[in-house]
C-alpha cells in the first residue's frame, strides 16, 4: 500500500501534468508565485495544507487501483516497464564501463586553478579543444531502435490479428494509435484554417499577439501556435505556452547551476562536449551556437529540478555508488544529478531554440520545459501516445494503410521504412529540416500538445518521395533518396499527405 505522502506527490504530479499548457495552469502558477510572498503562507506546513484541501474539496483523480505502486501509474504495462528497466541497466553499465576503462571518475571537484580557467572561458568554451578521442556516445538512436523492435507483449497472440498488415512493420506491440481521420477529428491536426508555412498571409494580426502576452493567456497562445507562429512572435508565445519565466529567481537558479558546473567536473560533461562536436558543430545552421549549447547542457546535467518529471516518465533516474561502495544503497546517488544520461544527438534538442533566445538563462528555462514535457518521451520506452514506441507504430501504420505498395516494396528489398525514419523522429526532426521549417513543426507540437505530428510528417516525407523510392533496390539507395530533407516545406507536405489519404 502506498503511504499517504507518496500518494499525495503522485496526485499532485498527475494534476500538474493534466493542467500543463492550459489557461488555468498559467493562472495557478502566477497565483502560487504571488502567494509565496504572503506572510500567512508557511512553506513548512504547505504539504499538510494541500493534503487537507484535497480531502475537504473532494478533489479526486480518476480511480486507480488502491494498491498500485507508483511505477504502475508512471507506466501501466508491465512489459514496457520491464523493457525500460532493462534498457536503463544497459545504459548505466555502458557509462560505468567507460569510467573504469578510461580511469575517469564519474565526478570530481575541480582544483581552484581549473575553476578559475573555466570561469574565464565560460562564454567561449567552443575554443577549447579537449582530447575527446577516448570518449564515445553511451548509445546512438539505432541501438535504441533495436530494443524497440524486440518489444513483445507476452499476453498478446499476434495470430489473432485479422489483418496481416500488423506483421509488415518492425514494431510488434498492440498499441492503439490514431489514423488520419482520428487525428483530424480530435484536433491533433486541423489544417482547414489558415496556416503559416502554407499560406504565409494567414497570420493573426500582431495586436492579438500583444494581447496574448499582456494577458499571459497560455491557452490562447497554444491555440495560436496551431496555425504557426510568425518569426518575431514565436519566442514570447512559446515561453507563454510553456509557462517559462525569466524572473530574478530563474536567473539565480541558472547561476547556481553554472556554479555547480565550475566546481565539479562530471564524466557526462565529456559526453556533452563530444556530442556537440559530432552534431551541432558540423551543422551549417547551428555551429555558431556551440558555446550556448555547452552552457545549457552542462547546467541541465546538474539540475535536480528535472527529477520531478520522473513522476510521470516511465524511466527511473540512474544511480551510481560513491567512493566505490557498490551495492550499498545508502551510498547510491542519482547520476548525473538531473537523472538524464545524454546520448548521441541529444544536443540537437537545444540547438534550434538558440535561434529564439539569446539570453542563456531564458534559453535554459525554455529548453528544460520542452524536455520535461516532450523530448523525454522520445528516448524512453512507454505506451504513451506521444511516446517513441507509439510514434514508430503510428508511422508504420500510416504507411501500411495509405501507401501499401511502397511499404511492401521497401520491406521486400530489406529497407524497412522505420530504419530510415527513426533517426528523424527521435530528434523531432532537429538537424534534418531547415531551421525555419523545423520551428513551424515545433509550433504544432506545442499547439496540439502532442508529438504525433512528428510521425505524420515522417510518413508524409515517404509519400512525397514515393515515386523515387519505388525504383530503389536496396536500403542504401533508399537512404540516398531520403538523405537531404533541408529543402522540404513541412506544412504543405503534411497537407498534401492528409488530402491524399482522405480521398
Amino acid at each position: 500500500m502506498m503511504d499517504e505522502g507518496t500518494e499525495l506527490s503522485l496526485t499532485i504530479a498527475h494534476i500538474v501534468q493534466r493542467l500543463k499548457g492550459s489557461h488555468l495552469h498559467s493562472q495557478i502558477e502566477r497565483q502560487a508565485k504571488e502567494c509565496l510572498h504572503q506572510p500567512e503562507i508557511k512553506l513548512e506546513s504547505l504539504r499538510e495544507d494541500v493534503r487537507s484541501f484535497l480531502k475537504t474539496s473532494g478533489g479526486q483523480l480518476p480511480p486507480s487501483h488502491p494498491t498500485a505502486p507508483p511505477e504502475h501509474l508512471k507506466e501501466p504495462l508491465a512489459y514496457m516497464r520491464k523493457a525500460q528497466a532493462s534498457w536503463e541497466k544497459r545504459v548505466l553499465k555502458s557509462l560505468n564501463s567507460m569510467s573504469t576503462e578510461l580511469g575517469v571518475p564519474l565526478a570530481r571537484m575541480r582544483p581552484a586553478v581549473e575553476q578559475k580557467e573555466l570561469t574565464n572561458k565560460w562564454n567561449e568554451m567552443g575554443t577549447d579543444e579537449p582530447d575527446l578521442s577516448r570518449f564515445r556516445p553511451v548509445y546512438a538512436p539505432k541501438d535504441f531502435l533495436e530494443v524497440l523492435i524486440s518489444l513483445r507483449n507476452p499476453n498478446h497472440d499476434s495470430s489473432e490479428d485479422v489483418s496481416t498488415r500488423s506483421h509488415w512493420g518492425l514494431i510488434q506491440v498492440p498499441l492503439n494509435v490514431r489514423d488520419i481521420p482520428q487525428l483530424v477529428g480530435m484536433c491533433v491536426l486541423n489544417l482547414t484554417t489558415g496556416q503559416l508555412g502554407i499560406d504565409d498571409h494567414a497570420h493573426i494580426h500582431p495586436g492579438i499577439h500583444k494581447k496574448l502576452v499582456a494577458e499571459q493567456d497560455s491557452a490562447a497562445a497554444q491555440q495560436y501556435s496551431r496555425q504557426g507562429c510568425s518569426t518575431g512572435l514565436r519566442a514570447d508565445l512559446w515561453a507563454l505556452i510553456l509557462n517559462s519565466t525569466n524572473q530574478p529567481q530563474d536567473v539565480m537558479h541558472y547561476e547556481q547551476l553554472k556554479a555547480g558546473v565550475i566546481q565539479h567536473d562530471l564524466l557526462v560533461d565529456n559526453l556533452i562536449y563530444k556530442d556537440v562536436k559530432l552534431t551541432a558543430s558540423n551543422d551549417d545552421y547551428y555551429f555558431v551556437f556551440e558555446d550556448f549549447l555547452y552552457q545549457v547542457l552542462l547546467c541541465f546535467s546538474r539540475d535536480t529540478a528535472v527529477l520531478e518529471h520522473f513522476k510521470y516518465n516511465s524511466a527511473t533516474p540512474p544511480k551510481s555508488y560513491i567512493q566505490g561502495k557498490v551495492g550499498d544503497e545508502e551510498s547510491a546517488v542519482v547520476y548525473p544529478p538531473n537523472g538524464v544520461i545524454p546520448f548521441h544527438g541529444f544536443s540537437m534538442y537545444v540547438a534550434p531554440l538558440c535561434f529564439l533566445y539569446n539570453e542563456p538563462s531564458k534559453l535554459y528555462s525554455v529548453f528544460r520545459e520542452m524536455y520535461i514535457r516532450y523530448f523525454f518521451r522520445l528516448h524512453s520506452i512507454s505506451s504513451s501516445p506521444s511516446g517513441i514506441v507509439a510514434l514508430c507504430l503510428q508511422f508504420e501504420r500510416l504507411l501500411q494503410t495509405h501507401l501499401p505498395q511502397l511499404f511492401y516494396h521497401l520491406r521486400q528489398i530489406g529497407a524497412q521504412p522505420l530504419r530510415i525514419a527513426f533517426k528523424w523522429m527521435v530528434r523531432a526532426f532537429s538537424g534534418y529540416l531547415s531551421t525555419d521549417q523545423l520551428l513551424l513543426l515545433w509550433d504544432r507540437i506545442l499547439g496540439y500538445d502532442s508529438l504525433e505530428v512528428v510521425a505524420v510528417l515522417a510518413a508524409a516525407v515517404f509519400a512525397f518521395r514515393a515515386e523515387n523510392l519505388m525504383e530503389v533496390t536496396s536500403l542504401a539507395s533508399a537512404e540516398a533518396v531520403l538523405a537531404d530533407l533541408s529543402t522540404l516545406k513541412v506544412m504543405p507536405l503534411i497537407q498534401i499527405f492528409l488530402f491524399a489519404t482522405a480521398i
